[in-house]
């Protein structure tokens, strides 16, 4: 009985196959989203040894000017036209435009060529990599869309477990040489940090040690809630590092899968008060709710700042960055800390799409399941073997061309060589690529190693938020209705506490139902179901 109902299977899938590659078509036309430095597709190298591999070729109608314009024209027409378009490709398709297309029967459904047989490189993908899976797939349980992204990971270095190079965003930084003359240790408290602070402004470090003008001492300076520049790092001693005010990319989850905004939580409203505290004693820059980087970097560069937070030492502090060490991540008044690890880059799924005109799906996604291989998408991303990658070491890791090789070759820097190869379109680098197929860049490989080696000493519980969990209709329109006020209301208050203090209880509730009105519930609930079903899912 069973070999019966195993036969049974394999005739109803050759019949399945069968039915969706009767019609044989070797030529295609795809309208592509295309970089405004790409000197275009019809000469592109790679892309012509993949349809010549794959038996196909590729009619291509490229724009990079007016796209959107000439996408909406053409997908609504495209059924009657005489030259259909079989697949768009790097238009920018939301997942909200998938489902639409989708549900309209304009695109089809991807799930049943996402095999073995038709797409080997990206079946094995998918197989390996669930969350990917789980980030193209629609709610109604299809797949409308290719997966692109790029992971640049801890694995990419070599280490055991792989997290995004985003994990954690705020790198913080003390002038160590300004604490060695004051003899003091590096803090690893908020209270020693403060006593640190103090201590800078007291003694104007900045003129006794650098000597710059007198009172030019800044002894912290940041951006406000900004990405890699901002003050949120200092909040873990109060059980979070993420951005009370972005609930889109820094939900916060626990361990048991419980999602939160943080922004009404009482350790909130206690890091607001204490931190307070600070900025009236002028230990926080009195600027930092309105300076841009470039202002920032000026006060860092010049020997003014004591400590600061940035992507890296070296690119803010300039001239004094040997002056300066990681500063740990800090326990609150409590003896706690905790830190909120941020999501990578999310996977894109709107970066090609098949339409219903197409005669032969199968044969086109042959030619695009060529993209997943490591060896290629580099070719894809950065340009030909020959031309951006030079030579292999010893390992068979391929090495790219440097500024230097490449204005001598062909009058243009690394990174506009790269632009003019650059291919838009379903890409997945994957942090293993940079182990097998090539380097990334020095920096990056720093920053891997300090995020793993360091800074995730100091994490407690590893579990992220995910930015590729998928929405319905009905709950992207909730978002974009809610999601401005009640972030612009968070930041506001935010801002309003931390330099003038508060709040008291009754600006606390009042706070919180206005928080309420602005649609918070509504949000917090949506954000937990998608993550729910981005879970079951993997």
């Amino acid at each position: 009985m069973k070999k019966l109902v195993s036969l049974l299977l394999a005739a109803m899938m050759l019949l399945s196959l069968a039915s969706f590659a009767s019609a044989e078509q070797t030529e295609f036309n795809v309208l592509s989203g295309i970089s405004a430095l790409s000197s275009g597709y019809n000469n592109n190298e790679v892309l012509n040894a993949l349809q010549e591999k794959a038996g196909i070729k590729i009619n291509w109608d490229t724009w990079s000017d007016s796209l959107g314009e000439v996408v909406g024209t053409r997908i609504s027409g495209n059924a009657a036209s005489k030259t259909p378009i079989d697949a768009f490709q790097a238009v920018g398709f939301s997942n909200y435009d998938l489902m639409r297309y989708g549900a309209a029967g304009t695109f089809i459904d991807l799930t049943p060529y996402i095999t073995p047989e038709v797409m080997p490189n990206l079946s094995a993908i998918l197989e390996k990599h669930p969350e990917i899976k789980a980030a193209i797939t629609m709610n109604d349980g299809k797949i409308y869309g290719l997966p692109s992204g790029e992971q640049m990971g801890t694995a990419g270095i070599g280490r055991e477990k792989d997290f995004s190079i985003f994990s954690v965003p705020q790198f913080s930084m003390i002038n160590k040489a300004w604490l060695d003359e004051l003899n003091l240790p590096v803090p690893t408290t908020l209270e020693e940090l403060h006593t640190a602070l103090v201590a800078f402004k007291e003694n104007d470090m900045s003129a006794k040690y650098y000597g710059n003008e007198a009172g030019s001492t800044i002894p912290m300076s940041t951006g406000f809630d900004q990405w890699c520049w901002g003050q949120n790092v200092f909040y873990a001693g109060f059980g979070f590092t993420n951005w009370p005010n972005d609930i889109c990319t820094d939900l916060m989850v626990d361990a048991s899968g419980v999602v939160n905004f943080v922004s009404d939580d009482d350790n909130y409203r206690a890091a607001l008060t204490y931190f307070h505290d600070w900025f009236a004693e002028g230990l926080m820059d009195l600027e930092m709710f309105s300076q841009d980087t470039n202002q920032l970097i000026a006060k860092c560069s010049g020997g003014r700042v004591g400590v600061s937070t940035w992507w890296e030492i070296n690119e803010i502090m300039g001239s004094y960055a040997k002056d300066y060490v990681y500063l740990p991540i800090l326990t609150g008044p409590d003896g706690n800390s905790n830190v909120t690890l941020r999501t990578g880059g999310a996977t894109n799924s709107g970066q090609l799409s098949i339409t219903a005109q197409c005669k032969d799906p199968a044969k086109l996604l042959g030619f695009y399941d060529l993209w997943y291989q490591g060896d290629i998408v580099m070719q894809l991303q950065y340009g030909p073997i020959g031309v951006y990658f030079t030579e292999q070491d010893d390992k068979g890791m391929w090495k790219s061309i440097t500024d230097e090789e490449s204005r001598a070759k062909y009058n243009k820097s690394a990174g506009e060589l790269k632009a003019s190869y650059e291919v838009a379109g379903p890409k997945l680098i994957l942090s293993e690529y940079y182990n097998e197929y090539f380097y990334m860049e020095d920096r990056a490989m720093e920053r891997l190693a300090d995020t793993y080696d360091f800074w995730f000493q100091y994490v407690k519980d590893f579990t992220f938020y995910p930015q590729d969990c998928v929405f319905t209709e009905a709950e992207l329109d909730d978002i974009d209705f809610y999601r401005a006020d009640f972030e612009r209301t968070v930041s506001e208050q935010e801002a309003l506490w931390l330099k003038n203090g508060g709040p008291t209880d009754a600006e606390w509730e009042a706070y919180k139902s206005q928080l309420e009105r602005c649609g918070m519930s509504t949000l917090l609930e949506i954000y937990q179901n998608a993550y729910d079903r981005y879970v079951a899912a993997k």
